[in-house]
């Protein structure tokens, strides 16, 4: 089996993922896909199944930057700062991936649990299933080769729920300063504008109510007639 595409796939996904992401994908290709290619292929086709199932929501971020692109080519302009950076809608993508990515890994750990009783392999199994005419003695082919890969297997699974649930909570995290921050600042603003306001208001209100005592229109009637009749002493 060809696993180019898996190879592109992760690649393309790798420059509009954060700091955990690039780290998801470095251990999804070195410690799953290279190791499952090099040595586990042979023992465990049910590993397959799922470096495809979670890899492919990656998918829907790729998809909604190549909208971005796209929609931008259309219209001749430029509609976001930036295509790949992550916020708005393409946040909301890349937050379902996470989720589907590690659901998918936690399933796929239960399969294995069901499956191999605790994740474990006997090296002797009876058998009674047709079309075997009584109870048998079944021997596990390398039984020792196929514990060794399960329990990195399990390993390799449980590190990437790690880092899918540190991402997500990063990003969960960061969302929400950036809009508390948006909020205050949009507050602290608006409350010192109000001040500067109604700062203005009052200084033009009490320079309305100052008398203007270096004016003569402002003294009374009689003492304005009396400096006028009043002359000086020859």
């Amino acid at each position: 089996m060809s696993w180019a595409f898996l190879r592109d796939l992760l690649s393309g996904v790798n420059k509009y993922s954060t700091g955990i992401g690039r780290i998801w994908v470095a251990v999804v290709f070195i410690f799953r896909l290279l190791v499952y290619v090099a040595a586990a292929e042979n023992i465990w086709k049910l590993w397959a199944l799922q470096l495809i199932l979670v890899s492919t929501p990656s998918l829907l971020v790729v998809f909604h930057v190549a909208y971005r692109e796209n929609r931008e080519k259309k219209h001749n302009q430029t509609l976001y700062k930036s295509p790949g950076e992550i916020d708005g809608g393409l946040l909301c993508t890349y937050l379902i991936s996470l989720v589907l990515k590690t659901g998918f890994e936690i399933v796929f750990l239960i399969l294995f649990y069901k499956l191999y009783n605790g994740f474990k392999i006997p090296h002797l199994v009876k058998c009674d299933v047709r079309p075997c005419p009584n109870t048998v003695d079944c021997y596990i082919s390398k039984p020792t080769e196929k514990m060794i890969f399960l329990y990195f297997l399990v390993a390799t699974s449980c590190l990437c729920i790690v880092l899918n649930l540190s991402e997500l909570s990063y990003l969960l995290c960061k969302y929400s300063v950036k809009r508390y921050l948006k909020r205050y600042t949009k507050e602290h603003r608006g409350s010192a504008s109000g001040c500067h306001k109604s700062g203005t208001i009052s200084h033009r209100r009490a320079a309305a109510a100052r008398p203007a005592h270096d004016s003569p229109l402002s003294l009374p009637l009689n003492e304005q007639d009396g400096q006028e009749n009043i002359s000086p002493l020859t």
